[in-house]
Order: structure tokens, then C-alpha cells, then sequence
């Protein structure tokens, strides 16, 4: 069964919604009311900024059957009604739209002083051509002790100094782009935990000490060893030097310089009364031997 829908110029556009989502822009996709137009259609697609309390209207003409459309400069974090209808207006097909927010900062860190704390962060400008400086930051801190978050300010600088910190509570601070018209349009937030109260020692330093204590034990303990394995080589160098002497010495007093060799007991006649009886080193070749 094939069903072709009779033209009707106060239907209303079929299948409004959401195509892509960026931080200044949306693009939207519908459907002409009826199916193959003959002709161009006229389309109004009014933006209303729920934050702002603003409206703007963007005419749009095609004859297709799927209209794509992108709405532009639109505001990070905003939020937005969209409705589409024809010129003449007809009936209307609407839909919310919230872009997305500015980056959370980056490098987020704690600095610990002796009364309060420093936060540290990046320029968000650095990443974010839509952001200003001028608008600066907002930083809140939630106490999990208290179960309470509280907004403590807002800066234009990438630094923010916290006083007033009770010991043995545990802190999380946030830092975001400043929120605009109420607290409606934020930037996303950069979070990190201070648990270190205790000790007065914010997790870096925490960890920094940490290493400083492992190195403290592991150095002496491998210079020890470097010493002893030095101490071991020298006196094992002395003894080798000292043997080596000592056999030279043996050595040259067993020499003979008319044989041109040293000549060494085995040791039998060690103790025998005839000590100092002379040896025998050796025969000529010219003289015969007699055996008994």
C-alpha cells in the first residue's frame, strides 16, 4: 500500500530535533510537513534564550523533504527553546537545547601555607577562545564533615587564597568559569579533594614526603653497602699484594742461580737430624750412575 499525504500548509514540520551540540552553536534537523513539495518552503526557526530572556527569528527556505539547519552564535552553557513552523505560521514544532558549558580549568593544585592554602589552576583562556578573562572564576568548597557547600568567591586571576580551614575536616574546592544571569550559564568544574588537614599537609606534599622518607632510608643504606663492597675489594687487593710478596720472597730464597730454577722440598725430610746434611741437586750428564 503506498500512502502519499495530501499537501497541507498548516501541518506542522515533522521530527524536530537535535543533530549536533557545540558551545556556540546547535544543529537542528526536520522534516517538511508533507512529503516531496513542489515548490520552496518558507520556514521561520525562532530561538529563545531562556537565560537571557531573549528571542531571535532565522528565516530558511528549501524544497527538500529533511531540512538541516544550524543555529550560530549561541552561548556556552546556555539554554535554548527552538521552535519551527512554517511563514505563514502554521503550526509549530518546538524543542529545548542546552550547549555545552566552557572547560573545567586545568592543573588544578594546592599550595600549603602556614595559616591558609593557595589554589592554583591554568588560564582557561588558554584553551577556550570564547573565554575572557575579564569574567573570571568562581571557586566553591563542600565540607564532607558538615555535609555544606559554600560559595567562598570569585576571581580574575588564576590563583585564590583560602583562610578559616578547620583542622581534621575534609575538603573538596571547585573552580569553574563565573556563572552568568543567575548562575545559568557555568563552565564546567575543575574538583579536587584536601584531606590532609590532620597533618597540615595538603596530598601532594603528602606524597612529596613520602618519597623524601624512602630516599632518606634507601640512600644510607646503599652507600653503606658501596663502602663495605670497597672496604672488601682493598683488603682483598692487600691480601693478594701480600701473598704475592711473600711467594717472591719464598721464591728468591730458594733460587739457584747455577741451575737457573728454584728448588723446593717436599717436605719428608722436614725434621730429620741430618739437616745440615747437603743435598743432592742433580747429576751430570758424564758421570755414570752406580746402583748398589
Amino acid at each position: 500500500v503506498v500512502v502519499k499525504m495530501i499537501p497541507d500548509n498548516r501541518l506542522p514540520p515533522r521530527h524536530l530535533h537535535a543533530v549536533r551540540t557545540g558551545k556556540t552553536f546547535a544543529t537542528i534537523k526536520w522534516e517538511s510537513p508533507y512529503d516531496s513539495p513542489d515548490q520552496d518552503m518558507l520556514y521561520a526557526v525562532a530561538v529563545k534564550d531562556l537565560v537571557r530572556k531573549t528571542d531571535k527569528i532565522y528565516k530558511v527556505k528549501s524544497r527538500n523533504s529533511t531540512v538541516e539547519y544550524t543555529i550560530k552564535k549561541l552561548e556556552p552553557g546556555g539554554k535554548y527553546h527552538v521552535i519551527v513552523q512554517l511563514g505563514n505560521m502554521s503550526k509549530e514544532s518546538s524543542m529545548k537545547i542546552n550547549t555545552v558549558p566552557l572547560s573545567a580549568p586545568d592543573a588544578l593544585k594546592i599550595i600549603t601555607e602556614n595559616d591558609h592554602i593557595l589554589l592554583f589552576w591554568k588560564s582557561l583562556a588558554l584553551k577556550e577562545s570564547n573565554f575572557n578573562e575579564s569574567r573570571g572564576y568562581e571557586i566553591h568548597m563542600f565540607d564532607s564533615l558538615m555535609n555544606i557547600t559554600a560559595y567562598l568567591g570569585n576571581t580574575t586571576e588564576n590563583f585564590f587564597k583560602v583562610s578559616n580551614l578547620k583542622m581534621g575536616h575534609n575538603y573538596s574546592f571547585s573552580v569553574q568559569a563565573r556563572c552568568l544571569y543567575g548562575g545559568q550559564m557555568c563552565g564546567e568544574p575543575a574538583t579536587l579533594l584536601y584531606d590532609e588537614l590532620g597533618t597540615g599537609n595538603d596530598p601532594s606534599a603528602t606524597k612529596s614526603g613520602q618519597a623524601t622518607d624512602v630516599a632518606a632510608i634507601v640512600v644510607p643504606v646503599l652507600f653503606l653497602l658501596l663502602v663495605t663492597l670497597g672496604i672488601g675489594f682493598v683488603v682483598l687487593y692487600m691480601r693478594h699484594r701480600r701473598l704475592q710478596s711473600s711467594f717472591t720472597a719464598f721464591a728468591n730464597s730458594h733460587y739457584s742461580s747455577r741451575l737457573g730454577s728454584a728448588i723446593f722440598s717436599s717436605g719428608d725430610d722436614l725434621g730429620d737430624e741430618d739437616d745440615e746434611a747437603p743435598m743432592i741437586t742433580g747429576f751430570s750428564d758424564d758421570v755414570p750412575m752406580v746402583i748398589a
